[in-house]
């Protein structure tokens, strides 16, 4: 028989029903199983190169396809090849198949759950596989598989591949049953587990240590209904390093031997070469005292929650009172006397419940080893510091971490020694036990909406597994990339299994209290609902989730699902980021350059006014719109709050427009909307303030103005969220993406005496075009604060937290109970624009403290008179800590009240609460 005949014959006994657990013997006849020397071989080699195709024909399950675009005509057939030899030149003949499938145009309405799934993707013609192949595509989906529409004379029209996840997902749903992916060490074995349903051979190599030579190499069997290959050794290999040898189809490569780690890594050695095997449960893996670490009992519902946002790295890697080895790693929170330490434990005693740690899973763009610290110097407006970062980006310590390459594996340049893939785990877990103890919870960001790399990169994962499957595709085949990155598909069965079953590892393994979900939009709600039922099981109790909302890219609008948006989320109990009131405190939108950020003055930094040389004159309604805006966040933009608005009417929050189109109420419950003014992303409030507020303005109003954006989000009913480093007037000197500005830019310094203002122009890369704009205002020397300042501010916002911690009256559990509760003072056409107040009724209920309280806040330069008749004869008295005598600000203390009248006197751009 000849070669050819024997490739035809295999390739039909595959296609029309031979045994899933035999496709590795299949495969050998054309390809020789991988020997030990491939566990050393490239990241990719081509067995068979292959033409390459878009995809832009789409399974919708295991029976139908959707070509997109196309009409009904002419003849349509599937075209088969294991060596990815199929060619479909237009206007030619097919050639090089090893088979051929006709089909069916079919005008049935599509089963219930593929038409919502797949609506996106509009008209075509739809398809139907013969009945008799249909229980036989698993095995056919090994192959390249072309679609052809043909001419009646048997010629090519078209050609395209198909986009695999509505057949894998269909033929293979078994797989998301699975909870035993990856390897798994135990006494009687070591098992690998990996879902690879379109792999024609899968084996795993077994190395001793992260960086010798390979000691074995296994073939592994197939499973038929998952698509699970899995191989089991006689040894307990925990502490050794596996990497796996996939032979598949890359749809624009060929038949390629993939040399790849394993999605389901809990450790690697340096710079991911390899896995890890361990029992994350495994004693010798657990530092003293880990089985008996519980989290602070601080946070009984999510509106208590005030987080801390913190960069692993910006922590530590600036203070001298830590040890030089351990310098911006896990092992730094260790060092309870260090300066760093010492701040977090002052800032949990004042009532900040959780910190926030910036992505500390495998990250893609940090060399583990061996990476670079620029020296950097220069003048406040030179642009020679940001030349030295952007020169050495890419070999430098440092970035955010928004890159994951491995999900569910701790980062190893965090670790001591990023080579031992056990330290990584020891040393996060000791990190996590020291902020418990010092009285935080422990929360973590995880970006699960994107991957570093995709196809056939040496750092994509997912892809060289199976390609096509785990990443959103275009109607082209190519991945999206909305999210600045490689967006992976959570509406495929098995992404959102990764996601859920990472996000219970770090719960479960690492005792994570609570995650921030980057980009969270691109998610299905569903998905997010099915993590929240999965991580409580876990943990045994609530586990906190809140994330991005945003509604944009090609999931925008429910395009795809229905989404983890802010508008879609409501009734769910996962938080969202509200922009609501952060765009009318800042003033203008995170967007903005050029002159807009300047003219686009906000709320506390001048509006109307305290005008910049830029802003011109605007009209008082333009201050009451905005305080109206502030005042959503202050209730948590709910959707059902009713309050009088600047033109006197009497509105539920809902019915307020935002942006032109959006409700500005948005939540159904408090803990749904999550308040901040800075985060990571954009300039610091510092920043954004030196480009608003007049240049005239002192650096001592420069801190209140600071101070009075603290106090919106600590009044705000919902959670509260602060960016670190607000606190103490943290700079990035105007940089509005220090994603990958090095140590230079990121800096935090827990001595109090320089928040890092005027060290040199930000990199070009992001703030080139407005250089003209910050120059001048690095070189000034006015606008950097003094250490008197940075004292003020922090000692200021340690003050708001004690004050928030006070009362549950600020952080509300129902929206009935804001309703009932909260009520505004001082709305309406005449009110005094500058001021915002507001009552809390504290009369039964649970934990309040007080009777009553009521807050302002004053951003006008001069002092305010606001008359409140309904507050007459009451007998309130200044909140306890603005008259302690640590107070930090020592003007709260000149407010005044006169029950006479129900007057209130504010000072200028104070925050002052009374209480009875």
């Amino acid at each position: 028989m000849s070669t050819r005949r024997t490739t035809l014959t295999t390739s039909l006994a595959i296609a029309f029903g031979a045994a899933l657990p035999s496709t590795g013997a299949l495969a050998a006849a054309l390809q020789p199983a991988p020997k030990l020397a491939a566990c050393e071989g490239p990241h990719e080699t081509v067995l068979a190169q292959g033409k390459a195709y878009d995809a832009r024909a789409l399974w919708l399950n295991g029976a139908l396809a959707r070509w997109p675009g196309v009409k009904a005509e002419g003849s349509f057939k599937l075209y088969h090849s294991l060596t990815a030899a199929v060619d479909a030149q237009p206007g030619g003949r097919v050639s090089g198949a090893d088979g051929v499938i006709p089909l069916e145009a079919s005008s049935a309405a599509l089963p219930a759950d593929a038409a919502p799934r797949f609506k996106y993707a509009g008209d075509g013609v739809t398809l139907a596989l013969p009945e008799a192949i249909q229980r036989k595509l698993g095995g056919l989906l090994r192959h390249q598989l072309l679609l052809v529409q043909e001419n009646a004379d048997g010629t090519v029209r078209d050609a395209t591949t198909l986009q695999v996840p509505g057949a894998l997902d269909d033929i293979y749903s078994g797989a998301e049953r699975a909870a035993d992916l990856g390897a798994t060490p135990g006494k009687a074995g070591t098992s690998f587990k990996l879902w690879a349903p379109t792999a024609q051979g899968v084996s795993v190599c077994v190395f001793d240590t992260g960086s010798s030579k390979p000691k074995s190499i296994t073939a592994m069997r197939a499973d038929a209904k998952t698509g699970i290959w899995s191989a089991k050794l006689g040894t307990n290999l925990s502490g050794s390093y596996y990497k796996y040898v996939v032979d598949v189809v890359a749809p624009r490569a060929g038949l390629v031997r993939n040399l790849v780690t394993d999605p389901y890594s809990v450790s690697l050695t340096a710079n991911s070469a390899r896995s890890y095997i361990a029992d994350l449960a495994d004693p010798r893996l657990a530092p003293p005292g880990w089985g008996k670490d519980q989290p602070p009992a601080n946070v009984k519902a999510q509106t208590d929650m005030s987080i801390y946002e913190l960069h692993v790295r910006d922590f530590s890697i600036n203070d001298l009172s830590v040890s030089a080895p351990n310098r911006g790693k896990y092992t730094a929170f260790r060092e309870t006397g260090s300066n760093g330490m010492k701040h977090l434990a002052m800032l949990a005693k004042a009532g900040m419940t959780d910190v926030h740690l910036l992505p500390v899973y495998d990250l893609g763009s940090i060399p583990e080893q061996g990476c670079v610290a620029p020296v950097v110097h220069g003048a406040p407006d030179s642009d020679q510091q940001q030349k030295v970062i952007s020169d050495n980006a890419q070999k430098d310590c440092y970035n955010w971490g928004y890159d994951p390459w491995h999900f569910n594996a701790p980062e190893g340049s965090y670790s001591t020694d990023a080579s031992d893939g056990a330290r990584r785990i020891i040393e996060l877990r000791e990190m996590v036990m020291a902020l418990h103890k010092t009285g935080l919870r422990v929360g973590t960001d995880v970006v699960y909406n994107h991957t570093f790399r995709g196809g056939q990169h040496e750092r994509s994962v997912l892809d060289r597994i199976v390609p096509g499957y785990y990443h959103r595709l275009n109607l082209k085949g190519d991945i999206e990339q909305s999210t600045c990155c490689f967006n992976t598909a959570t509406e495929n069965r098995m992404m959102a299994k990764l996601m859920i079953d990472s996000a219970e590892l770090w719960t479960k393994h690492y005792h994570i209290d609570s995650f921030r979900f980057d980009l969270m939009g691109h998610q299905p709600r569903a998905a997010m609902e099915a993590l929240q039922a999965r991580v409580n099981k876990a943990a045994g109790r609530h586990v906190n989730l809140i994330g991005e909302g945003w509604n944009f890219g090609e999931v925008a609008d429910g395009a795809r699902f229905v989404q983890a948006s802010q508008l879609s989320l409501n009734g769910s109990g996962i938080g969202t980021f509200s922009d609501r009131a952060r765009d009318a405190v800042r003033g203008g939108g995170a967007g903005d350059s050029g002159q807009q950020m300047i003219s686009q003055q906000g709320y506390v930094n001048g509006l109307v006014y305290d005008a910049n040389a830029a802003a011109g004159l605007r009209p008082v309604l333009d201050l009451m719109k905005a305080a109206d805006m502030v005042k959503v966040g202050l209730a948590g933009s709910l959707r059902s709050y009713r309050m009088q608005t600047h033109t006197g009417e009497v509105k539920e929050l809902q019915a307020i427009a935002y942006g032109g189109n959006q409700p500005a109420g948005y939540a159904s419950q408090p803990g749904e909307a999550v308040n901040y003014v800075e985060n990571h992303d954009n300039q610091t409030l510092y920043d954004i303030n030196v480009f608003k507020l007049p240049v005239s303005t002192t650096s001592a109003d420069r801190a209140r103005v600071q101070m009075l954006a603290a106090a919106v989000n600590a009044f705000s009913q919902g959670v509260a969220y602060y960016h670190a480093g607000m606190e103490i007037l943290r700079s990035k000197s105007l940089d509005r993406n220090s994603f990958e500005s090095g140590d230079w830019f990121n800096r935090l310094d827990w001595t109090y005496q320089d928040n890092y203002f005027g060290v040199g122009l930000p990199r070009a890369e992001d703030n080139g075009k407005d250089y003209a704009l910050i120059k001048p205002l690095l070189a000034n020397p006015a606008l950097k604060p003094t250490p008197v300042d940075i004292a003020f501010a922090r000692d200021t916002f340690r003050d708001l937290l004690r004050i928030r911690a006070s009362s549950t009256l600020f952080r509300m559990r129902s929206v009935e109970d804001i309703q009932q509760r909260l009520q505004f003072l001082n709305t309406g056409p005449q009110q005094v624009a500058t001021v915002l107040a507001a009552r809390l009724d504290g009369a039964g209920y649970p934990d309040a403290g007080f009777k009553t309280v009521a807050y302002f806040i004053n951003v006008d330069k001069v002092a305010q008179t606001i008359v409140a008749p309904s507050e007459a004869g009451k007998a309130y008295r200044l909140h306890p800590v603005h008259t302690a005598a640590g107070a930090g600000d020592k003007r709260a203390a000149e407010a005044r009240f006169d029950a006479g009248s129900g007057s209130f006197t504010i000072p200028a751009r104070t925050a002052v609460v009374f209480v009875e």
